[in-house]
């Protein structure tokens, strides 16, 4: 069973060899502080996604409240549509701002990178992730990045890692433990009713390729009540599991290797924690919009 409380690897204290570089890219704070009134209106922004898939979280505790640590989540369907709701929760239980690791695409809109900036995003590259670590920051990173979140319809909450690795690396350069976090519910809400693969597609992946674009990273067409784009009601569920500590892995000869082992390790504590949220979600009777009206009539 997951451990959803308190406990875990102790955080590790950054290696000597981390140092902190004086900028990040794009002119990005190293240091962020949202304001209260810049958290109220992410919370307004939040609320009526907030209000429609009801969210539980589970272990949260299991986030160190300080030291630098990695939070190493799976992209949903679409990517960014459920990973928000996760900043201003761990906010207020354990007192961190998550620095989350950005597309470079998304990064290169002037206005969208900037609002980012203030929350705390940064474009992904290792010197912003390290430089971060080097802090003592909270980072959450997805190894399945883009290509996770443009699902294909036999991939539902699939991880496609694709032996990426280079979070670990990061984790055992920078003496950061790894928590494991899991989401599930977006992917219930749509169905997918186009992918990149299909046939119809092909024009769309043309236009990518000339752009300079991958075509496989192309969002598929989902539908979610009856024919539109509006969401179904499906709850959202979160865990982040027990840390896990890269310290077994530091000073290995072969840093490849090592990267992989602990990469291998993450991904099964990841998974772990996606079957209690399974479990979870079949246990509850307020899954859904009506089950939840039901369980309020209850109440009342």
């Amino acid at each position: 069973m997951s451990q959803h409380r308190s406990g875990g690897a102790t955080p590790a204290a950054p290696r000597s060899g981390a140092t902190v570089s004086g900028t990040l890219t794009d002119g990005a704070p190293l240091r962020v502080s949202p304001s209260g009134i810049e958290m109220r209106l992410l919370d307004a922004v939040l609320a009526p996604l907030r209000a429609w898939s009801s969210p539980r979280f589970y272990g949260l505790e299991n986030i160190p409240a300080d030291g630098p640590v990695l939070l190493v989540g799976n992209h949903n369907l679409l990517g960014g549509i459920d990973a928000p709701l996760l900043l201003p929760e761990v906010l207020r239980r354990r007192g961190r701002l998550i620095r989350g690791l950005a597309e470079n695409v998304l990064m290169a809109v002037p206005g969208v990178r900037h609002v980012l900036h203030r929350y705390g995003v940064v474009r992904g590259t290792r010197a912003n992730c390290l430089a971060l670590l080097a802090r003592g920051e909270a980072v959450i990173v997805f190894p399945g990045g883009s290509r996770e979140a443009a699902r294909r319809k036999n991939e539902k909450y699939t991880l496609k890692w694709d032996g990426r690795t280079g979070f670990a690396r990061m984790a055992i350069e920078a003496g950061a433990p790894i928590v494991p976090v899991a989401m599930i519910g977006i992917d219930d809400a749509f169905d997918i009713v186009l992918d990149a693969d299909h046939p119809v597609m092909r024009p769309v992946r043309w236009a990518a390729r000339a752009l300079g674009l991958p075509a496989g990273l192309i969002p598929p067409v989902v539908r979610g009540i009856g024919p539109t784009v509006v969401p179904r009601p499906e709850r959202f569920y979160f865990a982040a599991g027990a840390p896990i500590d890269p310290a077994p892995w530091r000073g290995a000869p072969d840093v490849a290797t090592a990267a992989t082992e602990l990469a291998g390790v993450v991904r099964k504590g990841l998974e772990e924690e996606l079957r209690f949220l399974f479990a979870e979600r079949e246990r509850d009777s307020g899954r859904g919009l009506v089950g939840r009206v039901k369980g309020l009539l209850r109440r009342l």
